[in-house]
């Protein structure tokens, strides 16, 4: 009897699920580049289809959550990381002679590096405690309406990673820099090898991120 009564449960469940899920808006369907390479960064997907799916039932919108506190969390870290290091950077000098980042280009990246990662703590700090207090059925009515409130929607999501982001390319920018600049041989031949490295990583992900981002592809 008692496991009657819990199959007609899991049923009962089951059936509410289904008929709560609602098809994919017309206004998510959207097809623009730019969107497309926001939702790949935002959820791994150039469309919003399956981010919907998530949003009908409270166990698949935890997860979702759940993985977008935990990539602030790293962001967070990451930023308070790169403000630390660019801090020290920007106060002290060189300690040899031959790698001199206290020129200026060096000295001015490193000092947008870390104002940038000061804008993307607090980017990710806020994202957080929104996500942390946000209701799955608010995110549905707001991605609804679509244009403006489904890119500001995702743009919430993106922007701490495009400022921690654009604060770990100054720092590199100017480590490049300093490193070119160097009277060291040595100095030029390890820049080289980190700017080769650098470029090679930046367009497999850029080839990856574009490849996913077709609609061909999709």
């Amino acid at each position: 009897m008692a496991a009657l009564y819990s199959t007609e449960l899991h049923m009962t469940a089951d059936s509410r699920a289904l008929a709560e899920e609602q098809p994919l808006p017309e206004a998510l369907r959207c097809t623009f580049l730019f969107m497309r390479v926001l939702s790949f960064a935002a959820f791994g997907l150039p469309d919003l289809e399956d981010h919907w799916k998530s949003l009908q039932s409270e166990q698949a919108f935890e997860t979702v959550r759940t993985r977008l506190c935990s990539i602030l969390a790293s962001i967070i870290t990451t930023a308070g990381v790169l403000l630390a290091t660019s801090g020290v950077f920007v106060t002290t000098g060189s300690p040899v002679p031959y790698f001199d980042y206290t020129s200026p280009v060096p000295h001015c990246l490193l000092l947008m590096s870390l104002m940038l990662a000061m804008i993307a703590l607090l980017t990710s700090g806020s994202s957080m405690i929104r996500w942390m207090h946000t209701d799955r059925h608010w995110i549905q009515e707001q991605l609804e309406l679509g244009g403006y409130f489904v890119l500001s929607y995702l743009l919430s999501i993106v922007t701490p990673m495009f400022f921690v982001a654009l604060s770990l390319h100054c720092f590199i920018f100017a480590m490049l820099i300093a490193g070119f600049s160097s009277q060291s041989m040595v100095c030029h031949v390890v820049t080289a090898v980190w700017l080769v490295t650098y470029v090679v990583n930046i367009g497999t992900i850029l080839m990856e991120t574009m490849w996913s981002c077709d609609p061909k592809h999709s």
